[in-house]
C-alpha cells in the first residue's frame, strides 16, 4: 500500500521511478595526490555529474586518511583508486559492518612491480628476459662508479619497496653474480636512470612499478625469476623488515580497487553500477600517465583528453542514454 502511494506521489510530481533512482544528490570523490588516482577521480566526477545528474565534487585524499574517514565518518563517498592491501583489515571491517562497498577493480590487472630491463636488450638477447640470463650476462650492466661491479638499481631509501627489492636481490643471489645494489636517491633519480639508459640505448637492470609514466614512455620487459608467485612468503617475509631466509618469488599483483560508502551504493544504485564497470589496464594507464607528463597536464585536463579520445572504452561503462549525455557535455568543453 505504501509503495503504491509512493509511486502515485512520484508521478504526481512528474518524477518517474527511473529518474528518481538516478538522482544521487551530492557526491564527494577523493582526489588522491598521485596522477593516476587524480585522473580517475576527475573521470568519475565528470561522468557522474554530466551523465547521472549527481552534484559531484572532488575533495583532497590520500590512502590511509581517506579509507579511515570513509569507515568512521562516511565521507568521502568514493575513493576511485585505493591500494587496498595497505589497509586491508580496516576495509574488511568496514564492509562487514556495512559502512563500505567494494565496487570493483580500478586496475583490472592490479598494480605491478618487478625487476625490469629495456625491451631493446631483450630483442637483441632474448635470454635477458630471465634472471638466469641476467646473471650470466652481468658484465653488460656497467656500474656507474665501480668498473669491477655490475649495477642493479633498487628502490629509493625509505620507500616500502626498498625492503622487498633488497630481500629479492639477496634471494636471487645477484651479489654473487657481481651486482651492486644501487640506491637511486629518489623516485626521480630512479626514473632518470631509465631515461638516460634508454636515450643512449645502454643496458639497464632494476626495480620499477606500474602504473607509471616511465613504463608508458619506455618499453620495458619484466624479468622472469622462474619462481612463480609465492604470495604467502612475499607477505610474511619479503615485505617484512626482517626476513632471514628470503627465497625468490615474483611480485604478486597489488589489489587496486574503487571503494564507496555503503550509503552511496544504496542511494545511487545506477551510479554505483557505473563504478562497478569503470576499470583500466596498466597498459592503458601507463600511456595516459606518459601523456600527462609530456603535456604537464593535471587530472582535469587528462580527463578531457581521455574522454574525447577513448569513447569506445568509457561508453562501455555506462548505458547508452548516459553516454549520450556525457558526449553532449564533452562537445561543450
Amino acid at each position: 500500500m505504501y509503495r503504491l502511494f509512493a509511486l502515485i506521489l512520484l508521478f504526481a510530481l512528474g518524477i518517474t521511478p527511473a529518474s528518481a533512482a538516478s538522482d544521487c544528490g551530492r557526491v564527494t570523490i577523493a582526489d588522491m595526490n598521485w596522477n593516476s588516482a587524480s585522473l580517475l577521480a576527475n573521470i568519475d566526477r565528470f561522468i557522474l555529474d554530466k551523465g547521472y545528474g549527481c552534484d559531484a565534487e572532488l575533495v583532497p585524499g590520500d590512502t590511509m586518511p581517506t579509507g579511515t574517514s570513509m569507515v568512521e565518518k562516511g565521507e568521502p563517498d568514493i575513493a576511485p583508486e585505493l591500494w587496498s592491501n595497505s589497509m586491508k583489515e580496516a576495509l574488511d571491517r568496514g564492509v562487514a559492518e556495512k559502512r563500505l562497498r567494494i565496487a570493483g577493480k580500478s586496475l583490472s590487472d592490479g598494480g605491478e612491480e618487478g625487476f625490469w630491463v629495456p625491451k631493446y636488450l631483450v630483442d637483441e638477447r632474448p635470454e635477458l628476459a630471465t634472471i638466469d640470463g641476467i646473471r650470466k650476462n652481468a658484465r653488460l650492466f656497467k656500474h656507474p662508479e665501480d668498473p669491477d661491479k655490475s649495477a642493479f638499481y633498487g628502490c629509493p631509501a625509505g620507500w616500502n619497496c626498498q625492503i622487498s627489492s633488497g630481500h629479492l636481490f639477496k634471494a636471487l643471489q645477484l651479489d654473487k653474480a657481481g651486482f651492486d645494489l644501487i640506491d637511486p636517491g629518489s623516485g626521480a633519480g630512479l626514473a632518470g636512470s631509465i631515461a638516460k639508459a634508454y636515450e643512449r640505448k645502454q643496458p639497464w637492470f632494476g626495480y620499477y612499478w606500474a602504473p607509471t609514466a616511465i613504463l608508458g614512455k619506455y618499453a620495458m620487459v619484466k624479468v622472469d625469476f622462474g619462481s612463480g608467485i609465492d604470495e604467502k612468503h612475499f607477505k610474511e617475509c619479503i615485505t617484512q623488515e626482517v626476513c632471514e631466509d628470503p627465497h625468490p618469488t615474483m611480485y604478486p599483483p597489488s589489489l587496486v580497487q574503487t571503494v564507496t560508502t555503503y550509503s552511496f551504493a544504496e542511494k545511487a544504485p545506477e551510479a554505483y553500477r557505473y563504478l562497478q564497470k569503470r576499470s583500466l589496464t596498466n597498459a592503458q594507464l601507463n600511456r595516459l600517465l606518459a601523456w600527462m607528463e609530456d603535456n604537464q597536464a593535471d587530472g582535469n585536463v587528462a580527463m578531457e583528453y581521455f574522454l574525447k579520445n577513448n569513447e569506445s572504452t568509457w561508453s562501455a561503462w555506462v548505458p547508452p542514454q548516459v553516454a549520450k549525455k556525457v558526449k553532449a557535455a564533452l562537445d561543450e568543453l
